[in-house]
């Protein structure tokens, strides 16, 4: 594809997959430059970035509405450029049975109010971050677009294995909770022919789940992309037992290598699984054995697999980003 005039300055705190995913599409249709926020110790050096990169720029393109959303927008407001934020969903969240959420600082509640209010366009990553942004502000211009996974990377291979899988990244208990780490270990006790399996936990969450661990359960460190998508295609059943999710990035990983989804009623989980899944009530391990029970019997695999070719391709973000940058 011929790359267009627009110049895009692309602001963000962090290179995840999903970021850089954006990133790449973009380089594809336009001419980009990056400035990489990497917290308070640099934010001068970041500031002068941010300057001269939108003195440069047509429009910036922020992932996350956080500090360097703040100086993006602020600066696009000064200098007359547009801005787009997307919106992750830590930011409009308020949890405080774990102490997760931008809502629950003050300061932090301003930033996300300022970006909201006075960026040209948010993006949300779905139907219920989409309403969670509402509740915080009202936009000048809010669209809904779905994160998206690779399908030609993460695919089904071989033959499947009667192991249920969940799949986290962090280091704190309060992240351990959110994503339902406890229950989900405490649900093996009542399924202790089938082996459960914790990937991407850091060290101090596995010394804590190991006092309540049953000798089913195999706590497996990060890894890189390669040895994920492996266990992701071994597993025939994936749990997302999460309190809150904005979207759920593993568990669209997980469907699309053929796992059947076991996961909460909350957030945007339903979004993601569809009428592919099998759901439990947040918290009880009781319910959520059941409902492995009868996801290891079942052969929905495929239609998960199904579902995100259906709904959460790469191909289909890029269209729908390019259009929206050339709208705005």
């Amino acid at each position: 594809m011929n790359r267009e005039k627009r110049k895009i300055l692309f602001v963000c705190p962090s290179f995840s997959s999903f970021i850089q995913n954006d990133l790449n599409t973009l380089n594809r249709h336009f001419e980009v430059r990056v400035v990489h926020y990497r917290g308070k110790k640099g934010l001068l050096k970041f500031l002068i970035e941010i300057l001269k990169g939108i003195l440069w720029a047509d429009l910036t393109f922020s992932w996350f509405a956080d500090v360097h959303a703040l100086a993006a927008v602020l600066f696009s407001k000064i200098f007359r450029r547009r801005s787009i934020v997307i919106v992750g969903g830590y930011e409009v969240a308020e949890v405080p049975e774990i102490k997760y959420g931008g809502m629950l600082s003050i300061t932090k509640t301003f930033i996300v109010k300022f970006v909201l209010k006075h960026a040209d366009e948010v993006l949300a990553v779905s139907e219920f971050s989409k309403e969670e942004i509402l509740k915080c502000a009202s936009p000048r211009r809010i669209d809904l677009i779905y994160n998206s996974i690779r399908s030609d990377i993460f695919k089904p291979m071989g033959k499947k294995k009667d192991i249920v899988i969940t799949v986290s990244a962090g280091n704190t208990w309060d992240r351990a909770q959110l994503k339902g780490l406890d229950i989900f270990v405490k649900t093996a006790v009542f399924l202790p022919e089938v082996t459960f399996m914790v990937v991407g936990i850091g060290d101090r969450i596995i010394e804590e789940l190991i006092k309540i661990a049953n000798p089913n359960v195999d706590f497996i460190g990060p890894l890189p992309q390669d040895g994920l998508i492996s266990h992701y295609q071994k597993a025939k059943v994936y749990c997302q037992l999460s309190m809150y999710e904005s979207f759920g990035m593993t568990l669209a990983e997980a469907m699309a290598c053929g796992c059947i989804p076991v996961t909460t009623d909350t957030g945007a989980l339903p979004e993601v699984a569809g009428d592919t899944g099998f759901y439990v009530p947040y918290g009880n391990p009781e319910a959520t054995a059941e409902a492995i029970k009868e996801a290891l019997k079942s052969d929905k695999g495929n239609e998960g697999r199904a579902r995100i070719d259906r709904m959460f391709l790469m191909e289909r973000r890029e269209k729908e980003l390019i259009q929206i940058i050339k709208d705005v």
